[in-house]
C-alpha cells in the first residue's frame, strides 16, 4: 500500500515536451514579468514561495520555482516540490467517476442510494432549521458531481458540530456520518459546494471493488505518469513537502498545520474532495489531458465527447443564475466553467475552466488559447492580494499570437 498511496523517493517523472515560448506564440521577455511578479510576492511576504507552470499547444514553455518551501530550513522551492492541492482533488475524483460511467458501471441519473444504502434514510432540514422531512427525490450521481445534492461543506458549522469529516475515519464511517446529518435543501434545487465528492469516492470503491486510492492510482495517476501525486507523503519525499504558512492581520507569518492527521501520515480517509498532494508539473499533465479531451501521450482515460461534456456547464439555468451573476457555471469535471462575459478572476474567457485549493493552489485550462496553467503555493489566505488573478493576467499578456 505504501507504494500505491504515498509519495516516496522516486526518480523524476518524465516531463511534457518543452519548447521555447516563441515557438507557440508567446514572449520570453513578457514571461519574465510573470517571474518578477512571483518574486515580488515572496519579497512582500505574501507567500514563502511558489511554483508556476504554463503549457501551450501541448508543450511546456514556462516552469519556475521561486522562494522557499520552508522558511526555517531555507529549502528552496523546486519543480518537484509537493503541495496539498485540496479541492483540486475533486477534478481527479470526477474523472474516476466518469470512467465508470463510460464503462456502464454507473449512470449519472441513478440514485446514490443504489450503491450506498445509507442514503435511503437521509432527511432534509431546510436551511438547517425546522422539522426534518424526507427529500422530494433521491440524490443522483449527477447531483453529487454538480453539488446539487443538498449536502454541506466540510467547514460548515453543522458538519463540524457533528464531526462528519475526520481524516482519522475511513470512507465507510464518513458516509455514515454525513447521512446522519440533514440535507440543507432538496436535491436539484440549489448549487451548494459540498462534501459530495468524497461520497463519490466511496461509490467508486463499491462499484469498482477497489479501494478508492488504489483505483485512482492505477487508473489515472500511473497512466498519466503523475508519479509525484499521492494521498500522503512518506520517507525521503517529506523533504519536498512545502510548509503551509499563515499570515495574520498583524503581518506575522507562521507555519500552520491544517489537519489533525497531517499529510505526512497515511490517513484513514482517502478523501475525494481534498485528499491529494501533487506538483505543478503533475497537475499540468492532468490539465493537458482535459484539454486534449481525455487523452495524453497516447493514453486515453475518457472518450473525447465525454471529456468535452464534463468541462461544459452542467447547471440548469435557474441554478446558474442563483449561483451568482450567471457568468460562471459548474461542470461534471468538478471545475468552474466560464459561460458568459465576466469572470471568476483567474478564469476570464468563455469556455475556460479550472479550480483551486484552499491552501493556495489553482489550475486553469483555456481551450480557445490551447493553454494550461498551474500555480502552487502553500498559504493562508490562499490568494493573498489577488495573486492568482495577477499571475494569470501576466501569463495572458505574454501571448503574442
Amino acid at each position: 500500500m505504501l507504494a500505491l498511496g504515498a509519495a516516496a523517493a522516486t526518480a523524476a517523472p518524465p516531463p511534457m515536451p518543452r519548447a521555447t515560448p516563441e515557438s507557440v506564440g508567446m514572449s520570453s521577455e513578457r514571461l519574465q514579468e510573470v517571474t518578477a511578479l512571483l518574486r515580488q510576492a515572496v519579497t512582500d511576504r505574501q507567500v514563502a514561495g511558489a511554483v508556476a507552470a504554463v503549457a501551450r499547444r501541448g508543450k511546456v514553455i514556462y516552469s519556475e520555482p521561486v522562494g522557499l518551501q520552508n522558511l526555517d530550513t531555507r529549502t528552496p522551492m523546486g519543480e518537484r516540490t509537493l503541495f496539498r492541492v485540496y479541492s483540486m482533488t475533486k477534478a481527479v475524483t470526477a474523472v474516476a467517476v466518469m470512467m465508470l460511467v463510460d464503462e456502464g458501471k454507473l449512470q449519472l441519473g441513478e440514485p446514490a442510494a443504489r450503491h450506498l444504502p445509507e442514503f435511503k434514510t437521509v432527511m432534509v432540514q431546510d436551511g438547517g432549521t425546522g422539522a426534518p422531512r424526507r427529500p422530494a427525490r433521491d440524490i443522483t450521481i449527477q447531483d453529487l458531481l454538480l453539488h446539487t445534492s443538498g449536502l454541506n461543506h466540510r467547514t460548515s458549522p453543522l458538519y463540524r458540530d457533528r464531526q462528519v469529516r475526520s481524516r482519522a475515519d475511513g470512507l465507510t464511517q464518513f458516509v455514515t456520518n454525513i447521512t446522519r446529518a440533514p440535507l440543507m435543501e432538496d436535491p436539484g434545487t440549489r448549487f451548494r459546494y459540498s462534501e459530495a465528492t468524497t461520497v463519490l469516492g466511496r461509490i467508486v470503491e463499491v462499484v469498482s471493488g477497489q479501494g478508492f486510492d488504489v483505483f485512482v492510482n492505477e487508473r489515472i495517476l500511473k497512466p498519466l505518469e503523475m508519479h509525484d501525486t499521492h494521498w500522503w507523503v512518506d520517507g525521503d519525499a517529506r523533504a519536498r513537502l512545502a510548509t503551509v504558512y499563515q499570515r495574520t492581520a498583524d503581518g506575522v507569518v507562521a507555519p500552520f498545520e491544517i489537519e489533525a492527521v497531517p499529510f505526512t501520515e497515511r490517513p484513514a480517509l482517502m478523501e475525494g474532495a481534498v485528499g491529494l498532494v501533487s506538483t505543478a508539473s503533475d497537475f499540468l499533465r492532468f490539465g493537458q489531458m482535459l484539454l486534449n479531451q481525455g487523452t495524453l501521450d497516447g493514453v486515453r482515460l475518457l472518450p473525447a465527447a465525454m471529456a468535452e461534456t464534463m468541462t461544459k456547464n452542467g447547471l440548469a439555468e435557474s441554478l446558474l443564475k442563483a449561483r451568482g451573476n450567471g457568468a460562471v457555471g459548474w461542470g461534471l469535471a468538478n471545475v468552474d466553467v466560464v459561460v458568459a462575459p465576466g469572470s471568476r478572476g483567474y478564469l476570464t474567457t468563455v469556455g475556460e475552466y479550472g479550480w483551486d485549493g484552499s491552501a493556495g493552489t489553482f489550475f486553469a485550462v483555456d481551450p480557445s488559447r490551447e493553454l494550461v496553467v498551474t500555480l502552487m503555493t502553500q498559504n493562508l489566505p490562499a490568494n493573498p492580494d489577488g495573486l492568482r488573478q495577477k499571475f494569470k493576467a501576466a501569463v495572458l499578456q505574454s501571448i503574442v499570437e
